[in-house]
């Protein structure tokens, strides 16, 4: 029997979301490492070996604990730090090291979440990602990349070229953080992104150190 494309395969070209990723096994999670590596899933069955298309954009979500309230004001954590360690070991290095972009966030009161919001309007973060992805279309004219996520690991330093000033920035952040190759790859193409973002031909400090902040998480969860 042919095996039929599980969720990875069905969320291709697309997005999928794992929400409370750290309450998932880490068999599961750990069978994603390689199709986010290569955008192609590979299933052997007695019937043969079958490969289908994987290119997604992978989100999740989860509680610094299992109880949801550690680090917060409001509530008293209920886990001890054993419990909180069994807890975000279903992420290992090498998946942390995959996922390009960790942001903590902070609970919001019930004050704040009745307020209401300041934040930039949608439709000129729309204009400046618009502007981005055409950059991007026009810098990989030909190559059958159509985006900064995409860029092979050879390509990596020709398209994400840094000024001399973000390379030193870069060279300290990778002995002081112990990141991988594959890390340090991941960090140069979202700095790419965010002078893509900013319309700037090349990458300064400041947008390396943005990238690299983007990091911080996975350098302490996997610490």
């Amino acid at each position: 029997m042919v095996p039929k494309p599980g969720e990875i395969s069905l969320a291709h070209n697309g997005v999928l979301f794992l929400d409370e990723i750290a309450e998932f096994s880490r068999a599961a999670l750990e069978v994603m490492r390689q199709p986010l590596e290569d955008g192609t899933v590979t299933l052997g069955r007695a019937a043969g070996t079958f490969t289908y298309p994987a290119r997604f954009a992978l989100i999740a979500s989860m509680n610094p604990c299992p109880c949801g309230f550690r680090g917060t004001r409001t509530r008293d954590c209920r886990c001890d730090d054993a419990t909180v360690a069994r807890y975000v070991e279903k992420l290992s290095g090498p998946l942390l090291d995959r996922i390009d972009v960790h942001v903590e966030v902070a609970s919001v009161g019930f004050d704040e979440m009745l307020a209401r919001g300041t934040g930039e309007p949608s439709a000129s973060v729309r204009a400046r990602v618009d502007c981005a992805r055409t950059l991007q279309y026009e810098r990989y004219a030909g190559t059958g990349v159509f985006a900064n996520a995409a860029v092979p690991a050879r390509d990596v330093r020709r398209y994400c070229e840094l000024e001399a000033d973000a390379a030193d920035l870069f060279r300290v952040a990778a002995a002081r953080g112990h990141l991988s190759a594959r890390a340090l790859d991941r960090i140069s193409r979202v700095a790419r992104t965010i002078a893509d973002l900013a319309g700037s031909a090349s990458i300064t400090a400041p947008h390396l150190a943005e990238a690299i902040g983007y990091r911080a998480v996975t350098v302490r969860l996997a610490a």
